[in-house]
């Protein structure tokens, strides 16, 4: 049976994140989430020689602060004796054995935890028993292979967790300097401390003037047996070079607290010639990314989402649209008079056809370059890159085109693609308004557009921003605005949603009418518009592989057509530039 949260003879904290431990590693957050919920074996300090040494068990749970765990004895004598020993308080520390690390540095990333063991004393200042059932209830990236994670602190009964957290909390916020830490040493460990940095920077500056000629192994067994402290020399000898001056360093620190540097570094720097420090920038770490690959600067995607899901999808790839013209006066029904010839019907058949496309996507890149690049998967990153990008370019000319100059050999042909915006007026409903129409005129514009719209549905409005920031802004001759929220506009406007899509922004074309237009908004149900695409023709990664120039490959693409089927299935609201009268049309 597993542990209960009600059922446990203690709790407390495995191990806690983002505390560094006496072993150089850092437990980050999230490292042991494949853990949560797990039941491990609860040991005596990590013997894994004997089955005596097995305690019983405990359940984990990750926590945003590290992974917490319930701990049940098991009936053995040496579980007896265990569980005798934690709830009196003679131990109070907590241990894990790990194996499946990650680890990028001193940080572990991901992991394993195979075992919770009770340990007399450890290193990780977090991780804690923190409750006892006194009742006696019955209820660069690198591989490693394994690893004890040790606990650190005595740690409080499950009655006083609040006070040690506090003072965990106080170490942790401390921002106490090197120069506050050094005054509270004695002379003599401040001359210990002093000496260990002047042979530190010695053999640093011996190790930059070492023979190149030297053999690589004789080398590195000179580096891993150099330390300090076998050096039979004392700092208390007549050689001075091994020591920094006691007075140069109390000048800096001295130096630091007058003039109120930021830093002790930036009291050495100030000094450096007075030590003779130069290069001290070398000692301090090198500066860390933030996120674990690089961010993408963008236009903002969440607009494309609405049109490639709301738009239907059909499975080929060639649509045919065939649409009988009865409005005009010979489709009518008539009527008779008596003796005289009746009048066959005559109405129009009007067909489009639509054919594919292909749009894509390609990257290369030097295998060598793959190779040498450690700390993210960079063919991953630029696939996620490489699909964002696709979507936005078939989205867009979906909607508006994609712009390019039609001479272009880049540009998608808007035969095979049909932007609404400027599809045939018996689909996409143009409605050119005067320059001066703004504000008030301009919403009101958009509700007379509807007049003539046949979609199914209620659509939704794809404009810019600078068109939602004018109407929102609109306000009663009081000084109240009259849509206080998107909702209350989309509303007022007759439509579902309103959409901003920053790629709009600009956007104008040529009329023979009207001269200069610019692009205020498209009103559509997206379900009216059709994205065609035969079996194989949908969104593919092909890669390859050049071994005549060392380099991989990378292709997306996807060959679909895409246009409205119905008519008067969208409006086009539109501005002119100038003033000149506006004409409909044709």
């Amino acid at each position: 049976m597993g542990v209960s949260k009600h059922d446990f003879d203690f709790s407390g904290y495995a191990t806690r994140n983002d505390l560094r431990c006496s072993d150089g590693r850092t437990i980050r957050s999230d490292a042991f989430v494949d853990n949560d919920g797990g039941i491990v074996p609860l040991v005596w300090q990590h013997g894994h020689d004997s089955p005596d040494n097995v305690l019983g068990h405990a359940k984990l749970e990750n926590r945003k602060d590290g992974v917490y765990c319930y701990g049940k004895f098991n009936k053995s004598e040496y579980a007896v004796t265990a569980k005798e020993l934690v709830e009196h308080g003679d131990v109070t520390s907590l241990s894990i054995f790990a194996n499946k690390l990650t680890q990028r540095g001193g940080d572990v990333l991901h992991g394993n935890i195979v075992e919770v063991s009770l340990v007399l004393s450890g290193a990780n200042p977090g991780a804690r028993i923190d409750n006892v059932s006194l009742q006696h209830s019955d209820g660069s990236v690198e591989e490693l292979d394994e690893a004890i994670i040790h606990t650190g602190l005595s740690l409080s009964h499950g009655d006083e967790p609040e006070e040690n957290n506090s003072k965990e909390n106080e170490v942790a916020d401390s921002e106490e300097t090197v120069a506050d830490v050094l005054e509270t040493l004695t002379d003599k460990q401040k001359d210990a401390v002093y000496y260990v940095i002047g042979q530190a920077l010695e053999d640093a500056a011996d190790n930059d003037s070492d023979d190149n000629d030297n053999d690589n192994d004789n080398e590195e067994d000179e580096a891993m047996h150099s330390n300090i402290f076998e050096n039979e020399k004392t700092m208390t000898g007549t050689d001075n070079e091994y020591a920094l001056a006691h007075s140069a360093v109390e000048d800096a620190l001295n130096d630091a607290r007058s003039h109120n540097l930021s830093s002790f570094k930036d009291a050495f720097l100030a000094h450096a010639g007075t030590y003779g420090i130069d290069n001290i920038d070398i000692l301090f770490p090198d500066a860390r990314a933030v996120t674990d690959e690089p961010t993408f600067i963008k236009r903002r995607t969440d607009w494309v989402a609405k049109v490639l899901d709301d738009a239907k999808h059909s499975p080929f790839s060639r649509i045919k649209s065939i649409h009988a013209d009865i409005t005009d006066d010979k489709a009518r029904a008539l009527g008779y008079v008596k003796g005289n010839k009746k009048k066959e019907e005559v109405f129009k058949l009007l067909k489009r056809v639509t054919t594919p496309t292909t749009i894509y996507k390609k990257q290369k890149f030097d295998r060598d370059d793959l190779i040498d690049i450690t700390d993210l998967n960079v063919i991953a990153w630029v696939k996620k890159e490489m699909r964002l990008m696709l979507d936005e370019e078939l989205a867009r000319a979906a909607l508006i085109g994609d712009g390019r100059d039609i001479s272009s050999q880049d540009k998608i042909n808007e035969e095979n693609i049909r932007p609404i915006w400027k599809d045939d007026e018996l689909y996409s409903i143009k409605v050119i308004l005067d320059k001066k129409v703004v504000g008030e005129d301009l919403v009101d514009a958009f509700v007379k557009s509807f007049a003539d719209y046949e979609g199914t549905g209620t659509p939704t409005l794809f404009t810019t921003q600078t068109v939602v920031t004018e109407l929102l802004l609109l306000k009663d001759k009081i000084g109240r605005r009259l849509y206080e929220t998107k909702a209350s506009l989309a509303s007022a406007l007759g439509v579902s949603d309103i959409v901003e899509v920053p790629v709009m922004k600009g956007a104008a074309r040529d009329t023979k009418k009207n001269g200069k237009v610019d692009l205020i908004g498209i009103i559509v149900n997206v379900a009216d518009y059709t994205i065609g695409a035969d079996k194989g023709g949908e969104v593919n990664m092909f890669d390859d592989f050049d071994i005549d120039f060392n380099q991989f490959k990378y292709l997306l693409e996807t060959r679909c057509s895409g246009a409205l089927t119905q008519p008067k299935t969208a409006i086009v609201i539109e501005r002119k530039q100038t003033d000149t009268p506006v004409v409909p049309e044709a």
